[in-house]
Protein backbone atom coordinates (compact mmCIF):
# COMPACT_ATOMS: atom_id res chain seq x y z
CA UNK A 1 0.00 0.00 0.00
CA UNK A 2 1.27 3.59 -0.83
CA UNK A 3 1.50 6.51 1.17
CA UNK A 4 -0.38 9.21 1.37
CA UNK A 5 -1.02 12.43 3.20
CA UNK A 6 -4.15 14.20 2.07
CA UNK A 7 -4.36 18.37 2.45
CA UNK A 8 -7.29 20.26 1.64
CA UNK A 9 -5.86 21.38 -1.54
CA UNK A 10 -3.96 18.68 -2.51
CA UNK A 11 -2.30 15.29 -2.25
CA UNK A 12 1.14 14.20 -0.97
CA UNK A 13 2.04 10.67 -2.71
CA UNK A 14 4.67 8.74 -3.41
CA UNK A 15 6.58 9.14 -6.99
CA UNK A 16 5.28 6.52 -9.63
CA UNK A 17 7.31 5.57 -13.03
CA UNK A 18 3.87 6.90 -14.64
CA UNK A 19 4.44 10.42 -13.34
CA UNK A 20 7.55 11.07 -15.99
CA UNK A 21 5.93 12.72 -18.52
CA UNK A 22 3.56 15.16 -16.51
CA UNK A 23 6.64 15.47 -14.45
CA UNK A 24 8.92 16.25 -17.23
CA UNK A 25 6.09 19.26 -18.75
CA UNK A 26 5.54 20.68 -15.17
CA UNK A 27 9.35 21.05 -13.84
CA UNK A 28 10.11 22.53 -17.01
CA UNK A 29 9.76 26.34 -16.19
CA UNK A 30 12.80 28.63 -15.66
CA UNK A 31 10.37 30.30 -13.19
CA UNK A 32 10.10 26.88 -10.84
CA UNK A 33 14.54 26.54 -11.59
CA UNK A 34 15.82 30.23 -10.50
CA UNK A 35 14.31 29.47 -7.33
CA UNK A 36 16.04 25.89 -7.13
CA UNK A 37 19.42 24.63 -6.60
CA UNK A 38 21.74 24.57 -9.97
CA UNK A 39 20.76 20.33 -9.30
CA UNK A 40 17.28 20.60 -10.65
CA UNK A 41 17.67 20.82 -14.24
CA UNK A 42 16.18 23.64 -16.90
CA UNK A 43 15.33 22.45 -19.09
CA UNK A 44 13.94 19.80 -17.44
CA UNK A 45 13.90 16.49 -19.94
CA UNK A 46 12.50 12.94 -20.00
CA UNK A 47 15.90 11.81 -18.48
CA UNK A 48 15.62 14.07 -15.78
CA UNK A 49 12.49 13.02 -14.95
CA UNK A 50 13.36 9.48 -15.20
CA UNK A 51 16.42 10.03 -13.07
CA UNK A 52 14.43 11.94 -10.37
CA UNK A 53 11.99 9.63 -10.21
CA UNK A 54 14.70 6.85 -9.76
CA UNK A 55 15.99 8.22 -6.99
CA UNK A 56 13.06 9.25 -5.03
CA UNK A 57 11.36 5.77 -5.30
CA UNK A 58 15.15 4.35 -4.00
CA UNK A 59 14.07 3.25 -1.02
CA UNK A 60 16.43 5.11 0.95
CA UNK A 61 15.45 5.18 4.82
CA UNK A 62 17.39 8.95 5.12
CA UNK A 63 14.64 10.62 2.76
CA UNK A 64 11.05 11.60 1.73
CA UNK A 65 10.59 12.30 -1.48
CA UNK A 66 6.02 13.22 -2.75
CA UNK A 67 4.16 14.29 -5.76
CA UNK A 68 1.91 16.98 -5.05
CA UNK A 69 -0.92 15.67 -6.98
CA UNK A 70 -3.85 18.02 -7.79
CA UNK A 71 -6.93 16.68 -8.97
CA UNK A 72 -4.93 13.65 -10.58
CA UNK A 73 -1.97 15.43 -11.92
CA UNK A 74 1.74 16.06 -10.60
CA UNK A 75 1.46 20.25 -10.17
CA UNK A 76 4.97 20.05 -8.13
CA UNK A 77 7.40 18.39 -5.45
CA UNK A 78 8.03 18.23 -1.65
CA UNK A 79 10.97 16.68 -0.53
CA UNK A 80 12.92 16.54 3.17
CA UNK A 81 16.48 14.31 3.09
CA UNK A 82 18.24 13.75 6.69
CA UNK A 83 21.98 14.86 6.23
CA UNK A 84 24.66 13.07 7.11
CA UNK A 85 27.99 13.24 9.34
CA UNK A 86 27.62 15.50 12.22
CA UNK A 87 24.40 17.08 10.61
CA UNK A 88 22.43 13.48 11.27
CA UNK A 89 20.19 15.01 13.13
CA UNK A 90 18.84 17.45 10.51
CA UNK A 91 16.62 17.30 8.08
CA UNK A 92 16.45 19.69 4.84
CA UNK A 93 13.25 20.26 3.17
CA UNK A 94 12.45 21.67 -0.17
CA UNK A 95 9.90 21.79 -2.67
CA UNK A 96 8.48 23.46 -6.35
CA UNK A 97 5.23 23.62 -7.57
CA UNK A 98 4.12 25.39 -11.38
CA UNK A 99 3.94 28.79 -11.54
CA UNK A 100 -0.03 28.26 -12.70
CA UNK A 101 -0.42 26.72 -9.07
CA UNK A 102 1.74 29.26 -7.07
CA UNK A 103 -0.21 31.71 -4.47
CA UNK A 104 -2.86 29.34 -3.94
CA UNK A 105 -1.71 27.73 -0.53
CA UNK A 106 -0.94 24.19 -1.85
CA UNK A 107 2.54 24.48 -1.00
CA UNK A 108 1.92 26.18 2.85
CA UNK A 109 -0.41 22.88 2.48
CA UNK A 110 2.24 20.67 1.61
CA UNK A 111 4.77 21.10 4.38
CA UNK A 112 2.20 21.69 7.20
CA UNK A 113 1.68 17.93 6.17
CA UNK A 114 4.99 16.81 5.31
CA UNK A 115 6.50 17.91 9.02
CA UNK A 116 4.90 15.87 11.41
CA UNK A 117 5.10 12.69 9.19
CA UNK A 118 9.11 13.75 8.92
CA UNK A 119 9.40 13.80 12.42
CA UNK A 120 7.75 10.27 12.82
CA UNK A 121 9.86 8.90 9.88
CA UNK A 122 13.34 10.38 10.48
CA UNK A 123 15.58 10.12 13.56
CA UNK A 124 15.63 14.38 13.65
CA UNK A 125 15.79 17.21 16.16
CA UNK A 126 15.47 19.42 13.47
CA UNK A 127 14.26 20.40 10.09
CA UNK A 128 15.99 23.34 7.87
CA UNK A 129 15.06 25.02 4.65
CA UNK A 130 17.72 27.26 2.79
CA UNK A 131 15.93 30.15 1.10
CA UNK A 132 17.06 32.87 -1.21
CA UNK A 133 16.53 35.90 0.37
CA UNK A 134 14.58 37.35 -2.62
CA UNK A 135 12.26 34.08 -2.37
CA UNK A 136 9.21 36.12 -0.59
CA UNK A 137 7.13 32.99 -1.09
CA UNK A 138 8.87 30.24 0.05
CA UNK A 139 9.70 32.67 3.29
CA UNK A 140 6.72 33.23 3.43
CA UNK A 141 5.33 29.49 3.21
CA UNK A 142 7.98 28.17 6.09
CA UNK A 143 6.72 30.93 8.66
CA UNK A 144 3.00 30.14 7.93
CA UNK A 145 4.17 26.50 9.00
CA UNK A 146 6.13 27.56 12.00
CA UNK A 147 9.67 27.80 10.83
CA UNK A 148 11.99 30.66 12.19
CA UNK A 149 14.67 32.77 10.49
CA UNK A 150 17.90 31.02 12.65
CA UNK A 151 20.83 32.77 10.17
CA UNK A 152 21.44 34.43 6.90
CA UNK A 153 24.39 33.88 5.47
CA UNK A 154 25.42 36.36 3.31
CA UNK A 155 27.00 36.29 -0.26
CA UNK A 156 26.16 32.44 0.33
CA UNK A 157 24.85 31.53 -3.22
CA UNK A 158 25.57 32.24 -6.46
CA UNK A 159 23.15 31.92 -9.17
CA UNK A 160 22.58 33.19 -12.48
CA UNK A 161 25.19 35.05 -12.57
CA UNK A 162 23.96 36.85 -9.35
CA UNK A 163 25.47 36.77 -6.08
CA UNK A 164 22.46 36.27 -2.82
CA UNK A 165 22.26 35.93 0.93
CA UNK A 166 20.72 32.40 2.17
CA UNK A 167 18.14 32.63 4.35
CA UNK A 168 18.09 29.60 6.66
CA UNK A 169 14.86 28.93 8.53
CA UNK A 170 14.58 26.15 11.13
CA UNK A 171 11.92 24.47 12.79
CA UNK A 172 11.85 21.71 16.07
CA UNK A 173 9.72 19.32 16.88
CA UNK A 174 6.78 20.75 18.76
CA UNK A 175 7.34 24.22 17.73
CA UNK A 176 4.89 24.29 15.28
CA UNK A 177 1.05 24.69 14.86
CA UNK A 178 0.83 21.85 11.48
CA UNK A 179 -2.02 19.62 13.31
CA UNK A 180 -2.13 15.81 11.81
CA UNK A 181 -2.56 15.31 8.65
CA UNK A 182 -4.12 11.73 7.63
CA UNK A 183 -1.83 8.98 6.21
CA UNK A 184 -3.22 6.64 4.21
Amino acid sequence: MSMKLITSSCILREWVYRDRITLTKNANHPEIAQWMRDGFPSPYSLEDADNFIEMATGGENNQIYLAIDLNGEVVGGIGVRRLGDIYRKTAEIGYWITPANQGRGIVTDAVRAIVPYTFQKLDIIRIEAGVFHTNYASKRVLEKNGFVLEAVHQNAIYKNGQILDECLYVLFPGTTNTGKTPII
